[in-house]
């Protein structure tokens, strides 16, 4: 009898272990370990700097923009950072790659700290690169990316935008509202008249703070005809089904294939979402966005604040 108790006793064990792992299997399989992030664009609204060197590349004070949205991704548990590239994108590759000539030229002088920082850069997390083909528009470097990403939730995010957020990072928000409802989930900003003639507006029911279910995304409908004044942004988390809505989307505004088009597509089969995000925005792709954001961030370093405020006290 005992033996036979035993026996039911260890099946038990058996069954709580493997629901336990399929568990963990599941949940690991649903967890947002991949980034993409688009960066063949030409970059005209910097030209002639971005002639020649990314526009992903021009610097916030010392860190190009590119590793102030690589960095907020590491930050948030991304493993796999996806660069969908192009023509004349070399540097980017080169940047999150090992420079060893530099980091031994810097050990010979003795710059210890300043090597480390370089040699992390390339630590941050695997590095894909994807050449960009297919039309022009904004959801071709996703689609480019699906074989990559397989049947995974992922993250997309713009190349030349971030947020400076005070407590948790602008990813980080995007997939605790991903986690709890486990669907495709976008990221969203007050915005104020002139905003919607820049942006796309939502028109949704909130569900509860800060989040909100679409039921219509507008593409820059002007203050007459916005639903809200709640703009959409890059920033996005992803399911992969949005692979196969955006194969079959047709070509749209410009001709070319928008990512906003598919996601709108998506909607009619499954809930979006949108979560207003707790942080301050930089369009770091137009050249006042770049300003400011050189400006703000310049006021929030030690080594810089001091001298570059009493600067700005002097300008007239």
């Amino acid at each position: 009898m005992l033996g036979v108790n035993l026996f039911y006793f260890g099946l038990f064990c058996d069954i709580i272990k493997l629901k336990k792992y399929l568990f963990l299997v599941i949940f690991d399989m649903s967890k947002i370990k991949k980034a993409v992030i688009p960066v063949a664009g030409f970059g005209t609204r910097f030209l002639p700097a971005t002639k020649a060197m990314p526009k992903e590349m021009l610097p916030i004070i010392d860190k190009p923009v590119i590793q102030y949205i690589v960095e907020e991704a590491v930050e948030s548990g991304i493993e796999d950072i996806i660069l969908v590239t192009g023509a004349s994108k070399r540097a980017i590759e080169d940047h999150f790659d090992y420079n060893y000539e530099l980091q031994n030229w810097l050990k010979k002088q003795g710059k210890e700290g300043l090597r480390q920082e370089i040699k992390k850069i390339a630590d941050l997390a695997n590095f894909i690169y994807i050449r960009q083909k297919g039309p022009y528009g904004n959801g071709t470097p996703v689609l480019n990316a699906a074989k990559v990403i397989g049947n995974e939730p992922f993250a997309v995010i713009w190349g030349d935008e971030f947020f400076i957020s005070p407590k948790k990072n602008r990813l980080k928000q995007l997939m605790d509202v991903y986690y709890k409802y486990g669907d495709p989930v976008l990221t969203a900003m007050a915005i104020d008249d002139e905003g919607t003639k820049k942006y796309g507006v939502i028109d949704g029911v909130k569900i509860e703070k800060n989040i909100y279910q679409i039921k219509k995304l507008v593409e820059k409908p002007g203050p007459e005809k916005a639903p809200s004044r709640i703009g959409v942004l890059g920033g996005y988390i992803l399911t992969p089904d949005i692979f196969e809505t955006l194969a079959s989307t047709k070509i749209g505004q410009g001709g070319e294939l928008w990512l906003v088009d598919a996601i709108f597509n998506l909607s009619k089969k499954r809930p979006i979402y949108a979560c207003l995000v707790d942080g301050k925005y930089y369009d770091a792709g137009s050249k006042i966005g770049w300003l400011k954001a050189n400006v703000d961030l310049a006021l929030q370093r030690k080594d810089l604040a001091i001298d570059f405020k009493k600067y700005l006290k002097q300008l007239k």
